[in-house]
């Protein structure tokens, strides 16, 4: 019975389609290869297919792809990708920070102890 509940899951084969002298079909190709690789569920396999196949054949452009296909990426690699709010970073100059430098080293020179 365990052989044949295995043999009841289709099996998704990878599409080996990659074209290295096309630069921008090689990097979607390489994209895609890793969302299938890292992706466990058939379903979502052959959804990426689905989305490489469209792409091989011209019937979307590449900004398309990518749009398609960043759904997959963000559940594999959530660690790469923060939705939410944006992150600010502060800088200050460097004639700020020595000033307050200076204030806090006089400060802790004369502080009672």
């Amino acid at each position: 019975m365990t052989q044949e509940s295995k043999v009841d899951v289709a099996v998704v084969p990878k599409l080996l389609i990659d074209r290295p002298s096309d630069f921008r079909f090689h990097a979607a190709y390489l994209i895609y290869s890793q969302a299938w690789d890292k992706s466990e569920s058939q379903e979502v396999k052959s959804k990426l297919n689905e989305i490489m196949t469209l792409l091989l054949k011209d019937e979307i452009n590449y900004e398309s792809f990518y749009r398609k296909i960043s759904q997959y990426r963000v559940e594999l690699n959530t660690e790469h990708y923060y939705v939410g709010t944006r992150t600010t970073i502060e800088t200050q100059r460097k004639r700020d920070w020595r000033r307050r430098d200076a204030k806090s080293a006089r400060n802790a020179r004369h502080r009672r102890r």
